[in-house]
């Protein structure tokens, strides 16, 4: 499981979910491992590794349980299922996740076209995950929930920051061990992501989780800023910037996890990634998508002459 004791912030890598999720390209699942593998080797302590949804939905993640188990070898890491609902969340945890992830939206549109019910049934699949989680008892996973479209929707355009908050404290109740914010849509700016993170904070104490932010209109790592200012210390991130969401027309772009791993550190805040090492994640995804966009401007431009990480991994 995770260790954080000697980092500063949490990078969770999302990549071999949300990032595989947006590409028509169906990677295998021995390169989807080998990618895991490597991001591990690199430091990352904390990855989505698949959705546990039909596989009519989503073929590129069909193979979500197998890549679960043989994660789980892989020391001090703490594998991370997404599923949509209950049915979802009891496969998760058959399959043995270390913490499970449901997705509700703040915009009805957008929940009814993602997940197929309304936000309101959404809280009630959140409170059967949790007797689930329960009834696996100690071996059970972490439940965390994130609220999609916390800062707009391409359906309905703006989300009032009170139904946020309100939905949040909704799902806290509903059982969730943490609720964060997703910028689904790259529509938050710096000035709201500090104003509803610090509200989020407000209202449930340490169990305001992680920020999913997207690069979407180029806002993503100054919202990270805002974030750290409002005290998020975990946030998601894509190796790469490889995903979005297939059901929010434009909304490309998950934050980049190389840039964002060099813009903590060059803060001095530790995350225990390596950012070169990450290079051997990048070759994999190079060979096992070939022609697919990979996105990075530290990987483009390299580390500044004499730089140094905040931690010790150095």
């Amino acid at each position: 499981m995770t260790r954080t004791s000697d980092i500063d912030v949490l990078i969770s890598e999302v990549g071999p979910r949300d990032g595989l999720q947006s590409v028509s390209a169906t990677m295998t699942t021995e390169n989807k491992l080998r990618w895991i593998a490597a991001l591990a080797d690199a430091g990352v302590r904390e990855i989505e590794v698949g959705s546990f949804v039909p596989a009519r939905s989503l073929p590129q993640l069909a193979d979500t349980a197998q890549v679960v188990v043989q994660a789980q070898e892989i020391a001090d890491l703490t594998v991370i299922g997404l599923a949509p609902n209950a049915r979802g969340v009891a496969d998760a945890i058959v399959a043995g996740v270390h913490t499970v992830s449901m997705p509700v939206s703040a915009s009805e549109s957008h929940n009814l076209r993602n997940l197929g019910r309304t936000c309101a049934e959404s809280v009630e699949q959140v409170k059967r995950a949790r007797e689930l989680v329960d009834a696996a008892g100690a071996a059970g996973p972490r439940l965390d929930v994130g609220v999609s479209t916390a800062f707009g929707c391409t359906i309905e355009g703006k989300v009032s920051e009170d139904r946020v908050i309100d939905l949040a404290v909704q799902l806290a109740d509903a059982g969730a061990h943490s609720v964060g914010l997703s910028d689904t849509t790259g529509y938050a700016n710096p000035a709201s992501v500090r104003r509803l993170f610090a509200r989020l904070s407000a209202e449930l104490g340490d169990r305001a989780g992680a920020a999913h932010l997207h690069n979407t209109r180029g806002q993503g790592l100054a919202n990270v800023v805002a974030a750290l200012d409002a005290g998020v210390r975990t946030f998601d991130s894509s190796q790469a910037g490889l995903g979005g969401c297939p059901w929010a027309p434009g909304a490309t772009g998950n934050i980049v996890t190389e840039d964002l791993v060099f813009l903590l550190e060059a803060m001095g805040l530790r995350t225990g990634i390596d950012v070169d090492a990450l290079n051997e994640g990048r070759k994999i995804l190079r060979e096992a998508l070939p022609g697919e966009p990979l996105y990075g401007s530290v990987p483009d431009a390299g580390l500044p002459l004499g730089f140094e990480y905040a931690g010790a991994h150095a």
